[in-house]
């Protein structure tokens, strides 16, 4: 008699990733482009492999059991090595490739980035597209980069996920945004004035991570007066424009703003941290040569707003 090792095979591991994301035998066997009643022959050799039901009726859709989601996450491994294993060898030619790039990335990067990365691809890729991915408290990244959903994610947490590659992008430091009418404007900005002041912050954007202004203060024992909290870094300058309110951020980012509305920039408080930007990916494209590619097209384009202290940006 077949042990159920040599049941299983790659077709039925992606069978049951398929179910286990759609919930559905009908759109599940839309998606593989297969007949629904072979899915749930399928459905009906995994319950018997696992002994599990696998997925329940519950109202008006299926539900996975407790045992299928622990199965998912190891079928999803198996099949990328199952992937890799039977895949040709890849070649990447940007000229011609008609790739989908997926970056998750919140908007903190000065606009100048997302509008030369697009430049930079659109002539070196022609037939490439572009995917920028916004990211909050519930969005998962890493789960996203390690299930094929996202190609890269920009980050700046000061300690990023030890389970993904890493590069360093950019290294900037921080600079306090204030409308040039504001009473700190022109100042020397102290710890205490930074602290009595009332502040604009970025919504956190990651449910496990703090950033990189609330580490250092919170290693301090200290917080800020968060009056006004936004989910997007793009309208802050145009409040801290219209308000008495201080914004925190990366200089790039910050001088991107000054010829386009009335601020003006103060140095930190001593002791505060630089921002680190960097990209991160998942050992599943850490080889692939397409993956090579963006990372070095990001890099080079990332490296290009290296700021200059009370002037506007280097290119390097």
């Amino acid at each position: 008699m077949r042990s159920h090792v040599d049941q299983l095979d790659g077709y039925l591991l992606r069978i049951l990733c398929m179910l286990l994301e759609e919930r559905s035998v009908s759109r599940t066997a839309r998606r593989l482009e297969q007949a629904q009643p072979a899915v749930s022959a399928a459905l009906k050799r995994l319950r018997e492999i696992f002994c599990d039901p696998l997925l329940v009726r519950e109202k008006l859709e299926m539900v996975p059991t407790e045992r299928a989601l622990q199965l998912g996450a190891q079928a999803r491994i198996a099949l990328d090595a199952i992937d890799r294993l039977v895949a040709p060898p890849e070649t990447f030619d940007a000229r011609v490739a008609a790739k989908t790039f997926r970056i998750a990335s919140p908007d903190y990067l000065a606009p100048s980035f997302l509008a030369e990365l697009a430049q930079r691809l659109s002539g070196e890729a022609p037939h490439c597209r572009l995917e920028i991915h916004a990211m909050g408290p519930d969005f998962d990244s890493e789960r996203a980069l390690a299930e094929d959903k996202l190609d890269v994610v920009i980050g700046n947490w000061p300690s990023p996920p030890e389970r993904l590659h890493l590069s360093l992008m950019l290294e900037d430091e921080l600079v306090c945004m204030v409308r040039s009418g504001h009473a700190l404007a022109g100042t020397v900005l102290t710890e205490a004035a930074y602290l009595a002041a009332s502040h604009l912050v970025p919504m956190r954007y990651s449910s496990v991570q703090r950033g990189v202004v609330e580490t250092h203060l919170a290693g301090l024992k200290m917080a800020r007066d968060a009056r006004v909290i936004l989910p997007y870094f793009a309208f802050a300058p145009y409040v801290v424009a219209k308000t008495d309110l201080v914004f925190t951020t990366a200089r790039h980012f910050a001088q991107a703003f000054i010829p386009l509305l009335p601020l003006a920039l103060l140095e930190t408080p001593p002791g505060f941290p630089t921002m680190r930007f960097y990209l991160l990916w998942h050992e599943r494209a850490h080889n692939s040569t397409a993956h090579r590619w963006l990372r070095g097209l990001i890099a080079e384009v990332g490296r290009g707003l290296v700021p200059v202290k009370g002037g506007g940006v280097a290119r390097l």
